[in-house]
C-alpha cells in the first residue's frame, strides 16, 4: 500500500466513521493504522493499544488496523472486545503512547468507526485531517512492530470500583447489547445493593433496542423493569459505553445536564471553586446550579474531544455533555466512561439524601425542545450560522458564540449550531412555559427563513 484516499465523508471532527462496505472498510483501517502509528513514532512513542466493540465488522477492522500499525513500526497491545472506557483506561494502565478504539458508538449496525487518543490528549480535528492528507501522499513510516494480547477486563473492573463509596440501592441496568455487557456483569457482582441487568449479551444486531440512552423510546424496557420491581432508579449505556442515561424511580428521564448538576455537588464539596464544564446545549439551570454550589460554570463547544481538551486547559475536575458523555478527572483519568459515571452517580445519590426521584423533583421546572435537526449541506451549514450571528449581533441580541449561536432572551434561550458529524443544523430552546417556548421556536424559524433554510425536521 503506497498511499490511500479516504471517502470524504468518513474523516469527522472527533473520529473516523462510515458505513461498512460503502464509505469504510478494511483498507481504510490499514491506512489509519499506518498513519496513526507514524504519528506516534514521530512523537517519540512506540506502543499503541487497540480495542473493539461488539459490531460484526469490528474484528475484521481490528485485524487490518493492527496490520497497518505494525507496518509503521510501532508495537501493539490488543485488549480485545470491550467498551471505549476500557480502551481509554488501557493507555495509562499499560503505559501506551496512544490508543485506537474500533466502534460505531450509537450509530446503526452497518456503521463503524475509529476513536483515537494520544498518551496525554485527544486526537481529533486537525489531527484527523492531517492523517487523511498524509495517507494521500503515502507519507508513512515503515518498520516491523510486534503485537501481543492482554486480557484487561478484570483489571479494568477492579479499577472501576477501587475507591468507591457506593451505598446499597436497588437499581435497574440496561446495557443495550452494547460493549459494556461483560464488564457490567462483573461490576454488579462487586457492588452493594440489589441489581437487575437487561441485555448484557454483546450483540452487534442490537436485537432489543437501539443503544442510545438519550432517546427516550430506547429507555422503555428499563422503565418497565424499574416500575415492575419498584426499583430506586435505572441506568443505561450507549453502544460503546462512553455515554450514560438514567431514569428515576418514577421512570422520568434524568437528562445529561441534570446528571451533571447532581454529580457536581460532591465534587465541589471536595474541590470548592472548581471549574465545571458543560456544552452549549445544556440548560441554564445547570450553569446557575454550578454557580450556586460555589463552582465556576464554563460553557464550551459540543464534542467529547473538544471538551477533554478544554478540561486539560483549565484543569477542570468534571465536565459533561447533554448527550450523556460525563468526564471525571476527579479520582479518575479525565475521560468519558459511562460505567465509571454510573458508580459516581450512585455515590452522589447516596451522599445527597438517597433518592434520585427527590433530586429530580427538586430541579427547576423548565420546558424545552428536544434536539431539532434541519437538513443543510456540509458547505452551507457553517455559513448559515455565520449569517445568523451577524444578524443577531447587528440587532444587539444577547448572544454567546462559543459554538454556534446561543441567544438569551427574557423568554429563555435558544441555540442554533452546525453539527460536526452530520449535514444538519441543530437547534434547541428552553423556556419557563409553553407560550415562551413557542416564541423562541418562532425566533429560530425566522432566522432560518432569512438564510433560506426550510424547517424540515429529521429524526436522528
Amino acid at each position: 500500500m503506497k498511499s490511500h484516499e479516504f471517502h470524504p465523508t468518513s474523516l469527522r471532527e472527533y473520529d473516523i466513521r462510515g458505513i461498512i462496505g460503502e464509505t469504510l472498510g478494511e483498507q481504510d483501517a490499514r491506512a489509519i493504522g499506518r498513519g496513526f502509528g507514524t504519528v506516534v513514532r514521530r512523537a517519540g512513542g512506540s506502543l499503541v493499544s487497540v480495542g473493539y466493540d461488539g459490531r460484526h465488522s469490528s474484528p475484521g477492522l481490528e485485524a487490518a488496523l493492527v496490520d497497518g500499525l505494525l507496518a509503521s513500526g510501532v508495537d501493539v497491545v490488543r485488549i480485545g472486545l470491550g467498551s471505549t472506557g476500557m480502551l481509554y483506561f488501557s493507555v495509562p494502565e499499560l503505559g501506551a503512547d496512544g490508543g485506537v478504539m474500533i466502534t460505531g458508538s450509537h450509530n446503526p449496525p452497518d456503521y463503524n468507526g475509529f476513536k483515537m487518543m494520544l498518551k496525554d490528549r485527544p486526537f481529533f480535528g486537525a489531527d484527523i485531517r492531517a492523517l487523511g492528507e498524509a495517507a494521500a501522499r503515502g507519507d508513512w513510516d515503515s518498520g516491523k512492530g510486534s503485537s501481543r494480547q492482554v486480557a484487561l477486563l478484570d483489571r479494568y473492573v477492579e479499577r472501576l470500583q477501587e475507591d468507591h463509596r457506593v451505598k446499597p440501592f436497588r437499581i435497574g441496568w440496561d446495557a443495550g447489547n452494547g460493549a459494556t455487557g461483560e464488564a457490567l456483569e462483573k461490576l454488579l457482582k462487586t457492588l452493594p445493593g440489589e441489581h437487575h441487568a437487561l441485555f448484557t449479551k454483546i450483540d452487534g444486531d442490537f436485537p432489543n433496542h437501539h443503544p442510545d440512552p438519550t432517546v427516550e423510546k430506547n429507555l422503555e424496557d428499563l422503565r418497565q423493569l424499574v416500575s415492575e420491581l419498584k426499583l430506586d432508579f435505572g441506568i443505561a449505556f450507549d453502544g460503546d459505553g462512553d455515554r450514560i442515561g438514567a431514569i428515576d424511580g418514577q421512570g422520568r428521564v434524568v437528562w445529561g445536564d441534570q446528571l451533571l448538576a447532581i454529580l457536581a455537588e460532591p465534587v465541589l464539596k471536595e474541590l470548592p471553586g472548581s471549574t465545571i464544564i458543560a456544552d452549549v446545549k445544556a440548560s441554564q439551570a445547570l450553569y446557575d446550579r454550578i454557580a450556586e454550589l460555589g463552582g465556576k460554570p464554563l460553557m464550551w463547544k459540543t464534542g467529547h474531544s473538544l471538551i477533554k481538551a478544554k478540561m486539560k486547559d483549565v484543569e477542570s475536575p468534571l465536565a459533561g455533555e447533554m448527550s450523556g458523555h460525563i468526564f471525571f478527572k476527579h479520582r479518575w483519568y479525565g475521560f468519558d466512561d459511562a460505567l465509571y459515571a454510573a458508580i459516581r452517580l450512585i455515590e452522589a445519590v447516596g451522599e445527597m439524601g438517597g433518592s434520585l426521584t427527590a433530586l429530580k423533583s427538586a430541579m427547576p421546572d423548565v420546558v424545552n425542545t428536544p434536539e431539532m435537526r434541519f437538513p443543510c449541506s456540509e458547505e452551507r451549514k457553517f455559513e448559515v450560522v455565520t449569517e445568523v450571528l451577524a444578524r443577531l449581533k447587528a440587532e444587539g441580541a444577547q448572544v454567546n458564540d462559543t459554538d454556534g449561536a446561543r441567544v438569551n432572551t427574557p423568554d429563555g434561550w435558544w441555540l442554533l449550531r452546525a453539527s460536526n458529524t452530520q449535514d444538519v443544523l441543530v437547534a434547541r430552546a428552553e423556556a419557563k412555559d409553553e407560550a415562551a417556548l413557542e416564541r423562541l421556536k418562532a425566533a429560530i424559524d425566522a432566522q432560518l427563513a432569512k438564510s433560506g433554510v426550510e424547517r424540515v425536521e429529521t429524526s436522528h
